[in-house]
């Protein structure tokens, strides 16, 4: 008996000893994986932390899975309390909502709505930025450039670019009509004015000393104006239209709210009439779409056009 206890002891002491080895490269490959992550955690919260391409990317995506999980909790939510709900409709609703609009054609005007409201709506952005655009360039080069403009308009500017737009929203439509002109001009004095107060400090911004030293060369006041103020001040530019496209949009739903007959805007408070969120919550989707569409095709002209703006800007 003593004899097979022994064999059995002896058995028993590798099978310790393996557990051992076993149990200690357990913990030492713990330890560093949760060295690992601690690490990381704290070059991620870090001031130096800079992402990679793939980290951008997984970073954007993590606010939008946020965002939608929450609606759908909470949709589902006050669904299970009331199944007639309208305040938060659910994704399938949406989209039965979205295919009539977008699919079917008005029986009473005979129109794709979708395509209808999208283009009335883009046609006067377009038209509004545009026109803004043009007068805040030439008008802020001018003041920026020439102190008899800058004293006789910049106390004008800076007067009428302090009211509200909205405030003075019934008179552009008494004045103007209900009609398209009365919506353009909405967004033309919604904009314009500060437009051009920023592109005035932008060309103050530019050294005196390369205008100077352009007039010692010999050259004229246009040269200077189209050689030297010019393209420095077109990547400046370019991101004011981005900036200030967003409260082009704000003119414009209210114009559309308040008096139209098509548009983006006009169909969201029409269906407010129904308590129709099924329809409103796609269409602000589809109006944040085409902002974010426009504001990166900017943003590319931008990169590629003046490439030397983005790099001194970026540091």
């Amino acid at each position: 008996m003593r004899f097979f206890d022994n064999k059995n002891v002896n058995q028993q002491m590798p099978q310790k000893e393996a557990q051992m080895q076993m149990l200690k490269w357990i913990w030492s490959v713990g330890v560093n994986v949760l060295s690992r992550i601690w690490n990381t955690v704290k070059t991620f919260f870090s001031l130096h932390y800079c992402p990679s391409r793939v980290a951008k990317v997984l970073l954007a995506i993590v606010p939008f899975v946020l965002l939608l999980g929450t609606y759908i909790h909470f949709s589902n939510k006050r669904h299970e309390e009331n199944p007639r709900d309208k305040i938060l409709p659910t994704i399938s609703q949406m989209y039965e909502q979205v295919k009539i609009y977008v699919v079917e054609t008005d029986k009473r005007t005979d129109k794709n709505l979708f395509v209808d409201d999208t283009l009335a709506s883009l046609k006067r952005l377009l038209i509004g930025v545009s026109i803004a655009s043009v007068l805040s360039l030439i008008w802020g080069l001018s003041m920026g450039i020439y102190p008899w403009v800058r004293s006789t308009w910049m106390p004008f500017v800076t007067f009428v670019s302090i009211i509200p737009p909205l405030a003075i929203l019934p008179i552009i439509f008494i004045g103007l009509g209900v009609e398209e002109l009365g919506k353009i001009s909405l967004i033309v004095l919604g904009i314009t004015f500060l437009m051009t107060r920023d592109l005035k400090i932008a060309v103050e911004n530019i050294p005196r000393e390369q205008i100077v030293k352009a007039l010692t060369l010999g050259a004229s006041s246009w040269a200077i104006v189209y050689r030297i103020i010019f393209p420095q001040v077109m990547p400046r530019f370019i991101e004011m239209i981005r900036v200030y496209l967003s409260p082009a949009w704000l003119f414009l739903i209210a114009a559309e709210a308040i008096a139209s007959k098509n548009g983006l805007a006009y169909r969201i408070f029409l269906s407010r009439r129904y308590l129709n969120m099924s329809l409103i919550i796609p269409i602000v989707f589809w109006i944040t779409s085409i902002g974010f569409l426009m504001n990166f095709i900017l943003k590319k002209i931008l990169d590629w056009k003046y490439r030397w703006y983005v790099d001194i800007k970026n540091g």
